[in-house]
């Protein structure tokens, strides 16, 4: 019954062309402009951490005086000093941690005509590759013992590691990094987490960095920090603080397996603050926060504001888009009431009628779909020329391309509701009088 009621739809639309091509333009034109908004805000608002993001916490303390307080708000800051980061860090209480910073290096293959050139850095402590799942293409991650030793070893993302070395296995190679020699031992997979979750200070979209070390080697070396750092009292501010300065500008990472754990670290959190408090460091009365990766991507909104703007625009423009479809499909269905009295007075029942019609509202908004899916892609190709750091990754996947035709054709039916009943409410005996 179904390919009976696709080769009434297609004749009937194939008899009014203009009307058709009118529909089926105004379904594409909403589809385009929804599916380009959506897919930006999909990719976007994406899991950065899948299987792990309720895992893996942020935890914040508030070692400010009342100078460092902003006004307005009693959120304890998105870093942590060093004091306290290695502290928590040697306490050792949470499954993983990891400390670390952002920075840039100038890089210098050993004995090589290859003129230097700076890379962006992660300067960490080993249980960040384990905690956030980082895979490996060649070799492995430096460890505990490492940490301790200062081991002067990094780890290279596959990027570097094709522009260095054609993609080979370079375990073992020596790199100059800020003018000392580092030895390579492993070769990262395929890493690419957007948002980019473990460092919003630095940027929330884009490339990952090239180079990992350990953070206690970077300190020795004197690698330059990139990222926010705030200090309050005589500290002043600027980059590369000394490690007694009162200042924030480290991140730390915990992964505590069991909501038990969770509630347990929390504790922990608040009696080391009342700790620090009677010791004279901290000011306040313990403050403290411990957000998962989707709770600390919320807290920072880190999906623009516009984007969830033009988002909502673009539904707009597709509500109206599809007001006036039905329009346009009320008035071609009112102009077959002959036909469609016809087939009553020969035994069709409503209900036959009213598939047939919701048929013929899904091919327009097949054919719609298809003009639609060509429309965001020339949307997303506009985007990615847009200036912001997340245009790059403004691309159509598979989720979103079946998303696309799902809408089109979910949303004609929608459409060809009022138009359909209204048709099939005719009483035939007066169409055939009329006739």
């Amino acid at each position: 019954m179904f390919g009976y009621y696709l080769d009434l739809a297609l004749r009937s639309l194939g008899r009014n062309r203009a009307l058709t091509a009118l529909m089926v333009l105004a379904v594409a034109m909403g589809i385009g402009a929804s599916m380009t908004t959506l897919t930006v805000l999909h990719v976007l608002s994406r899991d950065p951490l899948p299987g792990r993001s309720t895992l893996t916490y942020f935890p914040q303390l508030d070692p400010r005086d009342a100078n460092g307080y902003v006004a307005g708000t009693t959120e304890p800051p998105g870093q942590v000093s060093w004091i306290d980061g290695t502290n928590l860090l040697s306490a050792k209480r949470a499954d993983l941690q990891a400390l670390m910073t952002g920075g840039q290096v100038a890089v210098q293959l050993d004995n090589a005509m290859l003129d230097s050139f700076y890379e962006a850095a992660r300067y960490t402590t080993a249980d960040f590759f384990p905690m956030f799942g980082v895979p490996f293409q060649y070799g492995r991650a430096w460890n505990a013992e490492d940490d301790e030793a200062h081991a002067r070893v990094a780890v290279i993302s596959a990027e570097l590691n094709d522009k260095l070395f054609g993609g080979k296995d370079s375990t073992g190679q020596i790199l100059q990094l800020s003018g000392a020699a580092f030895r390579i031992i492993g070769v990262l997979g395929d890493w690419h987490p957007n948002p980019q979750f473990y460092d919003l200070n630095r940027k929330s979209y884009g490339e990952n960095e090239g180079i990992y070390v350990p953070l206690s080697t970077s300190q020795d070396v004197g690698m330059n920090q990139q990222g926010s750092v705030d200090c309050w009292g005589n500290a002043g501010s600027g980059k590369n603080p000394s490690h007694a300065a009162p200042c924030v500008w480290l991140q730390f990472w915990v992964q505590l397996d069991t909501p038990a754990k969770a509630a347990d670290y929390k504790t922990f959190l608040v009696n080391y603050s009342a700790q620090q408090k009677a010791l004279g460091r901290f000011q306040r009365p313990p403050n403290v926060r411990l957000r998962n990766v989707t709770q600390w991507l919320d807290y920072n909104q880190v999906v623009p504001d516009d984007v969830r703007l033009q988002t909502w625009l673009a539904l707009g423009f597709l509500l109206v888009c599809l007001v006036n479809m039905m329009g346009l499909m009320l008035a071609k269905f009112m102009r077959r009431s002959g036909e469609l009295g016809v087939r009553r007075a020969l035994g069709a029942s409503k209900r036959a009628l009213f598939a047939q019609l919701l048929v013929e509202s899904g091919v327009i908004g097949l054919a719609g779909g298809i003009g639609g899916l060509l429309l965001a892609l020339l949307g997303l190709w506009l985007v990615r020329r847009q200036p912001a750091e997340y245009a790059a990754l403004a691309h159509l996947d598979t989720a979103m391309l079946l998303a696309t035709f799902l809408l089109a054709v979910c949303a004609s039916l929608l459409a060809g509701l009022l138009p359909a009943w209204r048709a099939c409410q005719i009483a035939p005996a007066l169409q055939l009088k009329s006739g």
